[in-house]
């Protein structure tokens, strides 16, 4: 067990280092709705890795495989949900006045991270919601879990409470790292606190989501 533990970890590692969606939507809800949010949506991916995972242990992942009609389902539904994430991070950029953040400071203004528009911020819940939802409307992630854990599950070990730990591995490496990201932009807020950074980073966060949205779409569509 401990060496299938050890292997396990490596690959994990890889995986969540990887950029991808979970990435830029915990970089934007840090830089949009601050640090307390931030780790809310990284704790919200966590979460969607467990639902996943308990999916995986109980062979819902495998029906989903055998079914090409659901898994293109759920895809166009992470495609579009995606896109929209995107969507609302390049209106929250055009929207942004350009004065937006001058004169934040004060310990208020660290935690809220730049706010910009109303529209922009997001509470602890909703970015909760945001993250979980982000990694369950993402069928990827359960068929390489299906794929991936079954080759690091010893033969005599029970299969459930295995697999389980095996996701508890790599949700608390996911935590570290998103987590880490979210205070690493707590700490540097002024930086980021620049109207022209947040714009620019808002554009490009929002371009990244709606260009990795229209890439499942059009894989979907083939």
């Amino acid at each position: 067990m401990f060496s299938s533990l050890l292997g396990f970890t490596a690959v994990a590692v890889l995986l969540t280092v990887s950029p991808g969606p979970d990435f830029a939507v915990v970089l934007r809800t840090s830089l949009g709705s601050g640090r307390r949010s931030a780790l809310c949506s990284a704790l919200g991916i966590a979460a969607g890795c467990f639902v996943w995972g308990l999916a995986g242990a109980v062979g819902l992942t495998a029906m989903l495989s055998a079914s090409q009609a659901a898994y293109d389902a759920l895809r166009v539904a992470g495609a579009l949900y995606l896109m929209w994430l995107g969507f609302q991070a390049l209106r929250g950029a055009h929207r942004r006045p350009p004065e937006a953040g001058r004169d934040a400071s004060g310990p208020a203004a660290a935690d809220a991270a730049t706010p910009g528009p109303e529209t922009d911020r997001q509470s602890p819940l909703r970015a909760f919601r945001t993250g979980l939802l982000t990694h369950v409307l993402n069928p990827k992630v359960g068929v390489v879990y299906m794929s991936l854990l079954p080759q690091f599950i010893p033969h005599d070990a029970p299969v459930v409470a295995t697999t389980l730990l095996l996701v508890a591995v790599h949700v608390t490496l996911g935590f570290c790292w998103l987590g880490g990201i979210a205070l690493a932009v707590h700490r540097a807020r002024a930086f980021f606190q620049r109207p022209r950074v947040r714009r620019r980073l808002d554009q490009a966060t929002g371009g990244v989501l709606l260009a990795l949205g229209a890439a499942v779409g059009v894989e979907t569509a083939r």
